[in-house]
């Protein structure tokens, strides 16, 4: 099931945008946010089970979420850089850094508040909370390398991905061939 569930996600995400880059830039938000849960996971000592299972689940979606919200504003500032004229280096420079600055403010807030919300989670003493805690635990980790990833690395990768082609020299006219007499 769950190679089905991949594949139908990278389906969606390709019908959303188009082009396997831009779906391929969002998927590398995944392993990166996976590593923080298992550094969380791995410093509490939980083993894995169905409840660490269902919390990298849930890091998941949101990994993927945020990775498309990063990507939609990194795309409206490349438009806006488009409609200007002839974009270049520095111009694709200053769009990446005006987009990723735009989704900086609302991915801040998106992590405080879950981090915020799972953290009485984790502190919790209660009857289930050892099974809460599990499903929490790679959440609170995931977030924060998830956190770190969409604000430098994804706009990096998308610089460098729409920076190929930028500023190369259009094709010459072929030469003139004709025979002068």
């Amino acid at each position: 099931m769950v190679p089905l569930t991949v594949a139908i996600i990278v389906l969606l995400l390709y019908l959303a945008f188009r082009r396997i880059q831009e779906v391929l830039l969002i998927l590398i938000t995944l392993p990166l946010a996976v590593v923080g849960g298992i550094w969380t996971v791995w410093l509490l000592d939980f083993n894995l089970s169905v409840a660490v299972g269902v919390g990298f689940i849930a890091l998941a979606g949101v990994a993927v979420e945020t990775g498309v919200l990063m990507l939609v504003y990194l795309n409206h500032a490349w438009d806006d850089l488009i409609a200007q004229g002839k974009p270049d280096r520095a111009g694709l420079h200053k769009a990446v850094i005006q987009g990723a600055a735009l989704r900086l403010r609302p991915k801040m807030m998106t992590v405080v508040t879950i981090i915020a919300g799972l953290l009485p989670i984790m502190w919790s003493q209660g009857t289930g909370s050892e099974v809460m805690q599990r499903i929490a635990a790679p959440m609170i980790g995931g977030m924060v390398s998830a956190l770190v990833l969409t604000l430098l690395v994804l706009p990096a990768a998308y610089y460098l991905w729409r920076s190929r082609g930028l500023d190369r020299p259009a094709p010459s006219a072929p030469a003139n061939t004709e025979c002068r007499e």
